[in-house]
């Protein structure tokens, strides 16, 4: 291959990976994970779209380079170890920084859908830690209400 050519692009076409449901042991409430794209070594990008139903969140969790999360319906909730909640909305693009404890999810009345873009290190995107509690999300959601 000279150096002008490049190798062929991949495409994921949309419905050609099967959706799943969210693990119990890492989120609570209903939750679809549709895996996006996951690079090929030495790429370590992993990219899925992941729907909350109202209520539904993720655990506390980490990531070892840090995550992007794009909302693309729906409102939901972020918030990070030791810090107030933030309402998030369609458009929003959120930065956690690496090793950054944190959980997201659906308000209680309504769903929400995300991007979210990590990167593995070592083969790994995401330590999974407790989940939240229904007194931390029901904490948090008043919090960005009153």
């Amino acid at each position: 291959m000279d150096s002008q050519e490049t190798a062929m692009l991949e495409i994921r076409r949309c419905g050609s990976q099967p959706s799943a449901p969210g693990s119990p042991n890492y989120f609570t409430g209903s939750v679809r994970v549709d895996p996006l794209m996951e690079a090929k070594e030495p790429g370590r990008v992993r990219v899925a779209s992941v729907t909350f139903e109202p209520g539904a969140r993720t655990a506390w969790h980490t990531h070892p380079l840090g995550q992007i999360l794009i909302v693309t319906a729906g409102c939901g909730l972020v918030q990070a170890w030791g810090q107030p909640p933030v309402v998030i909305r369609p458009g929003d693009a959120v930065w956690i920084p690496a090793g950054t404890k944190h959980w997201h999810g659906a308000t209680p009345s309504t769903a929400m859908t995300h991007i979210a873009i990590q990167e593995a290190l070592d083969g790994t995107a995401v330590d999974w830690l407790e989940h939240v509690t229904d007194d931390q999300y029901q904490a948090a959601a008043k919090s960005v209400t009153e």
